[in-house]
């Protein structure tokens, strides 16, 4: 088994309801989202998937919430827009695009600070 990982960044504000504590307040971050992806074969040229693909459907995804108010996002449908619910939409649709192809997404971990972070998995 392979585990291709690709990380990019966006940049967006966000506030949790309900919280007791600075972090109810309107506030930014600089999210740092990484994705590891699964393959079990190769290819003829010996790659797993190429990176440009993945990224490709990373960058998509996260295009969505780059420079939001994420708390306005219909996507969450409601919810909170902590890091956790935030990993668990990305996996979801990072899983979509990759449908096409002979991978398969294992998780996605969120830094929303460079000492804080969480990893979604559906393993």
């Amino acid at each position: 088994m392979y585990l291709l990982n690709v990380t990019d960044t966006f940049s967006a504000a966000h506030r949790l309801c309900g919280y007791q504590g600075a972090c109810s307040n309107l506030h930014g971050h600089n999210w740092k989202v990484r994705v590891g992806i699964e393959c079990e074969k190769l290819d003829e040229i010996g790659m797993a998937l190429d990176y440009g693909i993945i990224k490709g459907i990373l960058k998509e995804v996260l295009d969505g919430f780059d420079h939001e108010y994420l708390n306005d996002l219909p996507q969450l449908e409601g919810k909170n827009p902590t890091s956790e619910n935030l990993a668990k939409m990305i996996y979801e649709e990072v899983a979509k695009g990759l449908k096409p192809y002979p991978a398969r997404i294992r998780e996605v971990e969120i830094n929303e600070s460079e000492r804080s972070s969480v990893i979604y998995s559906n393993a």
